[in-house]
C-alpha cells in the first residue's frame, strides 16, 4: 500500500521551485546518511527558515535500511514543527537508477525521486524516465530527470569523464517525458576529487582553482526551455579549512577541490532552483570527528565526537544557505 507523503509531513518540490525561480535562489538538497547529518539539516534549515529537499541515495538506502531511513525523515518533520520551524520539507530519491526503485521509494512515502537514466542513450532515457514520471504523477509526487554525465564518484554513480547536455536535446526531452525539473551537466562533478590537478590553475597563494562551469550552456538551455526548473548535481565546494582539519589530524586528502561559492551564487540566480550537497557534509563530520580524535584521544563515547559534528555542520549549513544558494529567510 502507498503511503501518502503529504500525510507523513512532506511537500513535492513544485512549489519550492515557483518560488525559486521568482525571487532568484537555489532550493539546499542535502544528502544525508544517519541520525546527525539529518538533525543538522533539519536544524540548520530551520535556523536560517529555508527550505530543504532531504536526500537519500540507493547507497543510504542499503547503509540505514530503507524502513529505517524513512522513519528517520518522517520524525525530522516532526522535530522541525516542535521546533516552531515552518519551512517546507521534501523526502528526494537522489540518482534512482531504475523504475522499480522509484516505485519503492514513491510507495513508502518520498515525495519526489530522481530517475537517472544519463547512462543510456537518448531515447531509452527518454523511455525510462517517462515511465517514472507516468507512475509518480499518479500520487502527486515529483520527478527529475538528467540529461548529461557529471564526472566523478559519489556512491554507486561512476563516471570517468564529463558529457555537457546538449541544448538541442532539452526542449524534446521536457517535452516527451512530463519531467517536473532537469538535472543538467555544465562542468559540476561529483567527490571531493573534482577536478584533476591539470585540469586547474593555481592562485597566488598556490591554491587549485577549477575551470569556470559552462554558463553559456546554462543560458542556451534557458532559452530553449524559459521557466524550467533546472537542477545542478556535484556542487560542494569541497572547504578548504574541513580538508585542511582533516589533513592536520592525520587525514590525506590531496588535490582535493570543489565548485567554487561565488560561481554556485551566480547559477542560484538563473534558473538553477535546485543545488545538491553532499560531500561538503561528509567533509565537515570527517573533519570534526578526527579533531575530536586528536584532542580527546581517551574519547570513546559516540555522542561525544557525533555531536561536535552534527553542531559544525549545522553552522555550515546556514552559512551556505545565506551566503551560497540565497535560500535563507525566504518563508
Amino acid at each position: 500500500m502507498t503511503v501518502n507523503y503529504k500525510n507523513l509531513g512532506f511537500v513535492n518540490t513544485q512549489e519550492m521551485f515557483k518560488k525559486a525561480f521568482a525571487e532568484g535562489y537555489a532550493v539546499p538538497a542535502y544528502n544525508f546518511n544517519n541520525m546527525e547529518q539529518l538533525q543538522a539539516i533539519v536544524n540548520g534549515c530551520g535556523q536560517s527558515n529555508s527550505p530543504v529537499i532531504l536526500q537519500v541515495s540507493s547507497g543510504a538506502r542499503k547503509y540505514a535500511d530503507q524502513t529505517l531511513l524513512r522513519y528517520l525523515a518522517e520524525g525530522a518533520v516532526a522535530m522541525a514543527r516542535k521546533a516552531g520551524y515552518q519551512n517546507p520539507i521534501a523526502l528526494h530519491l537522489d540518482h534512482g537508477d531504475s523504475l522499480e526503485l522509484c516505485i519503492s521509494c514513491i510507495e513508502s512515502g518520498f515525495s519526489s525521486v530522481m530517475i537517472d537514466g544519463s547512462h543510456l542513450n537518448y531515447d531509452e532515457n527518454v523511455a525510462l524516465t517517462a515511465k517514472v514520471v507516468e507512475y509518480a504523477h499518479r500520487f502527486d509526487v515529483s520527478v527529475e530527470g538528467e540529461l548529461g554525465v557529471l564526472a566523478g564518484i559519489e556512491d554507486d554513480v561512476v563516471a570517468a569523464k564529463s558529457i555537457y547536455t546538449d541544448p538541442d536535446q532539452v526542449e524534446d526531452f521536457v517535452r516527451r517525458t512530463g519531467v517536473d525539473s532537469l538535472a543538467i551537466s555544465i562542468g559540476t562533478s561529483h567527490g571531493a576529487y573534482k577536478f584533476k590537478p591539470e585540469q586547474c590553475t593555481r592562485n597566488p597563494q598556490g591554491i587549485l582553482v577549477p575551470p569556470p562551469l559552462r554558463f553559456d550552456i546554462l543560458d542556451e538551455i534557458e532559452k530553449r526551455i524559459p521557466g524550467f526548473a533546472i537542477v545542478l548535481h556535484g556542487s560542494s565546494s569541497v572547504l578548504p579549512k574541513y580538508v585542511a582539519t582533516i589533513n592536520q589530524n592525520g587525514g590525506k586528502l590531496e588535490a582535493a577541490v570543489g565548485i567554487p561559492a561565488e560561481q554556485l551564487r551566480q547559477a542560484a540566480k538563473s534558473a538553477v532552483c535546485k543545488i545538491n550537497i553532499d560531500s561538503d557534509g561528509r567533509l565537515v563530520m570527517t573533519a570534526m570527528i578526527r579533531k575530536t580524535f586528536t584532542e580527546k584521544p581517551q574519547e570513546f563515547d559516540p555522542r561525544k565526537y557525533l555531536g561536535p559534528a552534527r553542531d559544525e555542520l549545522t553552522k555550515m549549513i546556514i552559512d551556505k544557505n545565506r551566503t551560497v544558494l540565497g535560500s535563507a529567510d525566504r518563508y
